[in-house]
């Protein structure tokens, strides 16, 4: 399964609020400053998560996007399925043989499994040393 850039840049924006929750809404241009995105295509996501309901508009001069959720109750989940479908990594696993179909259906219960239950509020608090707290180096 490949995440698109409209799934990537997706996520971007939500862990982007989730950091400034609570503060008022979030100008798109500001995200897309600060990424070095297109603020173009982010309008163009930002709509879909709005139909959604995982986020709400302010229109003004102080105006911008929020979440419409507290960042631990949207999954990462939610936003995929949103921007890119259903989540599966083979299409057509109903044709297979049972081996396979088996594989495919293991590691679409494992990505969904990492999907659903990693929040937006994971994503907005992790750092860099995180990746480093899990391991043991021996030299």
């Amino acid at each position: 399964m490949k995440i698109s850039t409209k799934g990537r840049y997706g996520l971007t924006i939500m862990i982007e609020l989730a950091k400034h929750y609570g503060e008022g809404p979030t100008p798109l241009r500001q995200i897309a400053a600060d990424k070095k995105l297109s603020e173009a295509y982010l309008e163009q996501l930002v709509s879909p998560l709005r139909n959604a309901g995982l986020v709400k508009s302010v229109r003004g001069a102080y105006g911008g996007y929020m979440l419409a959720h507290k960042p631990a109750d949207i999954s990462a989940a939610d936003v995929i399925r949103v921007l890119e479908g259903p989540i599966q990594p083979v299409e057509g696993i109903e044709n297979e043989e049972a081996p396979q179909r088996e594989l495919w259906g293991r590691i679409r219960d494992a990505v969904k499994n990492v999907l659903d239950t990693t929040s937006i509020e994971d994503l907005a608090k992790y750092t860099d040393s995180d990746v480093m707290d899990g391991y043991m180096f021996y030299i």
